[in-house]
């Protein structure tokens, strides 16, 4: 250091300058000179000299940010790694190197959001997703969309373009801000200036509170900066309250007065209670009533208890259908009362849920209980009376069990000669899927079916409710082997959604995950070609030009089988669970036989 040099200090980024003058702009972070302050000639105690010669890199804003994010318990990050997020990829890679993340790239950015909507699903946990600027951004949306949609927590990391080149139209540059304010619950964008540990913060803060998307835009210079040097990773430690909440007084005495009138009551589950059966089946068994799911609370409650009555709506069975309709008092749990589902809004109606905007959202019910589902399902059991006026309705609800088996059983003989028909199918794969797999299923005919015609036992159904997203189901099988690698993981699709996302067969490949695929193959997109029927379309463009899809998953590295006839699926289900890595079943089916 010469005599005449003096040292400036960058008040973004702590960069020590030595020079007769600040530099026009900062070597590390590109502040202006105005950002720098001359030191005193001799440092004052406490002042921290960052240089660009020292052997050790210092902690950078992505590194503080990525070590909050793992405080706070996340544990997969899915993602494409690309130009515009080297510097918070290379933090990730940290953090998976000492073994306290894991990563899976995969090979379109809507797979890793559709993948990390199923983990929030299926746990109840946030996992992240990461993208790059502009196009990966926006390939997210619509995983995206689906965890928003179905209250799922999720993170969203995207990378930005450098800040001093956005505005005129860069390359790759896609307003992000704008773009987000839709889809995620909190929006912010990463500067210099930020307060960054805190950014990470209230995004994984909001994503869980909120059950919704939290997302954090990384502009490609920030994700370099040097972190604050008095700055220490956050965690969740005094930031999220007991949400353990007993509803009011006034709510729980409506409530019990009408469970201790009611002579058929019929208790309804969505995916809401999906942590909190205990308690609800506890209340089921005083009640000695039916209980009910939305098609998003499918296997809530195994199909061979004596209450069960399956699934209520489109997807459902008449069990339900005729319970439901012959209540008089209806206890909701978990469930918001949609179309597709069909509650009866004419019978008086209980309804608890936690968020306190879902109840009544569609039409008013005779008590909104705003509590946390478990706590509440066990006052209103401590309230009930000894003997109360319940009608037992097991042997009705296992009648109507008989009459739809033996309804199963006609649908199942039929044949057309063009592949295998759903009933026959489903009623296989009820045997044949192990009672404790987790299920993610895709959309079309081959989602109805299964939802008429599969008999769950203990398996955990995952599935794009609200959005109803073709495409989600093998993605959502690669975030659920994620979530829980010790179960069976099953992907049921039919032949259109697979085919939005193939490629990902060669992700589950190359991360060794054990999936095991069931490709419900029509060639067509079934469920549109009957739509444009019963509105009196003529059927166009549904038909689908399909590979030999057993062969294409022997290509990509996993292991294939092909069914043509129902008894080859036995064998071939057998097969691929015991396969030590993915693979696929293609089941060949006839499209008019759903």
């Amino acid at each position: 250091m010469n005599k005449s040099d003096k040292q400036w200090k960058c008040n973004v980024c702590d960069y020590i300058y030595e020079g007769p003058e600040p530099p026009d702009r900062c070597p590390l972070c590109g502040a202006p000179a105005s950002a720098f302050t001359e030191l005193a000639p001799e440092p004052s105690k406490g002042v921290s000299v960052r240089s660009l010669d020292k052997s050790v890199k210092p902690l950078t804003v992505s590194d503080i940010m990525v070590e909050t994010m793992v405080n706070w318990g996340v544990t997969h990050v899915f993602g494409m790694v690309g130009h515009s997020n080297l510097g918070l990829a290379d933090a990730i890679r940290k953090q998976c190197e000492s073994g306290k993340l894991n990563y899976i790239g995969v090979r379109h950015e809507g797979a890793a959001a559709f993948a990390a909507s199923a983990y929030g699903k299926l746990t109840g946990r946030p996992a992240a997703c990461l993208s790059i600027a502009g196009p990966g951004a926006t390939n997210l949306l619509t995983g995206l969309w689906d965890a928003r949609m179905d209250r799922a927590p999720i993170l969203a990391l995207t990378g930005q373009i450098d800040t001093q080149v956005l505005g005129p139209g860069a390359f790759q540059e896609v307003d992000l801000v704008t773009v987000f304010q839709g889809v995620s619950a909190w929006s912010q964008t990463v500067l210099a200036s930020s307060n960054h540990v805190e950014l990470m913060n209230l995004a994984i803060k909001q994503a869980i509170l909120k059950r919704d998307v939290g997302h954090l835009i990384f502009p490609n210079e920030v994700q370099i900066l040097p972190a604050k040097v008095d700055q220490s990773a956050g965690s969740p430690q005094g930031r999220l309250p007991d949400l353990n909440i007993t509803p009011p007084s006034e709510a729980i005495d409506e409530s019990t007065r009408l469970l201790n009138r009611a002579n058929r009551p019929a208790i309804i589950v969505g995916h809401g209670a999906r942590f909190k059966m205990t308690n609800i089946m506890r209340l089921a068994q005083q009640l000695k009533c039916p209980v009910i799911t939305t098609f998003k609370g499918k296997g809530l409650i195994p199909d061979d208890d004596p209450l069960a009555c399956g699934v209520l709506g489109r997807s459902g069975t008449v069990i339900a259908s005729h319970l439901m309709n012959n209540a008089d008092l209806l206890v909701v749990f978990g469930a918001s009362f949609s179309q597709h589902t069909g509650i009866n809004p004419n019978i008086p109606t209980i309804q608890v849920d936690l968020d306190p905007m879902i109840l009544g959202k569609f039409h008013a019910v005779t008590v909104p209980v705003n509590g946390e589902i478990g706590i509440t399902a066990g006052i209103f059991l401590n309230r009930l009376a000894h003997d109360g006026p319940w009608h037992d309705q097991r042997e009705e609800i296992a009648s109507k069990w008989r009459e739809w088996r033996e309804e199963k059983a006609i649908r199942r003989a039929k044949r057309q000669g063009h592949g295998l028909n759903a009933a026959e199918v489903f009623g296989e794969l009820s045997r044949l899927i192990p009672a404790d797999a987790v299920i993610a299923v895709d959309v079309g005919n081959n989602t109805y079916s299964f939802g008429r015609y599969f008999e769950c036992k203990q398996q955990s159904v995952i599935m794009s409710g609200y959005l109803g997203s073709i495409g989600f189901g093998y993605p959502a099988a690669m975030g659920a082997w994620a979530a829980a690698p010790d179960r069976p993981v099953i992907a049921l699709t039919g032949d259109g959604g697979f085919g939005q996302y193939m490629a990902e067969l060669c992700t589950a490949v190359k991360y060794g995950m054990k999936i095991i695929h069931i490709l419900i193959n029509n060639q067509q997109l079934g469920k549109i070609s009957r739509e444009q029927e019963n509105q009196h379309f003529p059927v166009w463009e549904t038909e689908l030009h399909n590979p030999d899809f057993a062969q294409y998953a022997e290509l990509c590295g996993a292991r294939g089988f092909r069914v043509n006839q129902l008894s080859e699926l036995d064998e071939a289900i057998g097969k691929a669970l015991t396969c030590d890595g993915p693979s696929l079943v293609e089941v060949i089916s006839d499209p008019a036989l759903i």
